[in-house]
């Protein structure tokens, strides 16, 4: 089976996500204020991290670094230029939107600050993946592309976040942040990597790109959702007691968006990129790695806190704003958006 195929095949719980997103953080609200067990998850903490949050977020980033290859970066330079630019748009325009949106939305409420940067900063590595195979795009430029986004996320990831809190002169626990990417991402690369070179030798590629990497697909998509419905049930009061924060947040990650997509649209059309190429490099410059963004705002301002809850709110929005996207970069490729092959009249976008 293709990665193609895989990916597509796991789109139909994905896009569901949309739904299930919401009623989790609705049942985690609801427990939070008829039982008691947000203080029962609280107890179960080894210096601050939630233990069953450690373990969900470990599961939620784990299946991510199973789709790391490094022979897929020796292909970088055959194709470039879509992968330049979606370079470009991860490390530069997203992080430098999310920062002056924040300054301007956000400038009196650090961890809501927080939050935002942690969200710009972190270039998507897994969901993208089902998102471009549901856009019909070139999905071996997106192999390329969250291999090499899970690589440079483990270098610039911690830098950039503390650079940026710095400017806003946002004290953060920089030691507490480079544990977090050491343990949220390098640990899960190292034990993915090991995984492969373990798992293919004895049960082969096919089993393992058919059987294996789809169940921790799946798993991961659990864990995602038992963590929404734990952050909410530990934010219950938090959520009650100020409510306006889930749409002060609101503001800059969506206005983030808008920019960041509509840059991305602009850039692949300027540089004459066809379809397939240019709604991956769309798709992967305009979305966030949550669950990074997720674990590193528990990790240094806890399970309850604020920053956690606004980055759970980019979650929120990042789903439905992806199949969106998903579906308007069809309609634009219907209309002669992109140039099209030579030689083809329509290219496959249904």
């Amino acid at each position: 089976m293709s990665d193609e195929e895989h990916a597509t095949k796991l789109g139909g719980f994905e896009k569901y996500l949309v739904i299930w997103i919401p009623l989790c953080m609705l049942a985690g609200g609801l427990l939070s204020q008829f039982t008691h067990a947000g203080d029962s998850i609280e107890a179960f903490s080894i210096r601050g991290i939630s233990v069953p949050i450690g373990i969900c977020l470990f599961f939620m980033m784990y299946p991510a670094v199973l789709n790391l290859k490094g022979s897929e970066l020796k292909k970088l330079k055959q194709t470039p230029t879509p992968i330049l630019l979606t370079v470009f748009s991860n490390w530069i325009i997203a992080p430098l939107v999310g920062f002056g949106l924040a300054k301007i939305f956000l400038a009196d409420h650090d961890q809501l600050f927080v939050a935002v940067i942690l969200l710009s900063a972190s270039p998507c590595t897994a969901m993208v993946l089902v998102w471009g195979a549901m856009a019909n795009g070139n999905q071996e430029q997106n192999v390329v592309n969250t291999s090499l986004n899970t690589l440079t996320i483990m270098l610039f990831y911690g830098p950039l976040v503390a650079l940026l809190t710095g400017i806003q002169n946002i004290e953060i626990d920089r030691w507490g942040l480079a544990v977090s990417v050491i343990i949220f991402i390098g640990l899960p690369i190292l034990i993915g990597l090991l995984t492969r070179k373990i798992v293919i030798p004895r049960k082969g590629n096919d089993w393992f790109e058919e059987v294996y990497r789809p169940f921790f697909g799946k798993v991961s998509m659990v864990a995602l959702l038992i963590t929404l419905i734990v952050l909410f049930a530990l934010n219950g009061a938090t959520l009650l007691g100020n409510p306006e924060y889930l749409l002060l947040v609101s503001v800059p990650l969506l206005l983030s968006f808008v920019i960041v997509v509509g840059f991305n649209l602009w850039i692949t059309k300027l540089f004459r990129l066809h379809y397939r190429e240019a709604v991956i490099t769309v798709i992967i410059g305009s979305s966030s790695h949550f669950e990074i963004a997720i674990a590193t705002a528990i990790a240094t301002y806890g399970v309850g806190s604020v920053a956690a809850l606004g980055t759970t709110m980019g979650l929120f929005w990042e789903i439905p704003i992806m199949l969106f996207l998903v579906y308007f970069a069809k309609h634009l490729a219907r209309k002669k958006f992109w140039p099209p092959l030579k030689g083809v009249e329509n290219e496959k976008v249904n």
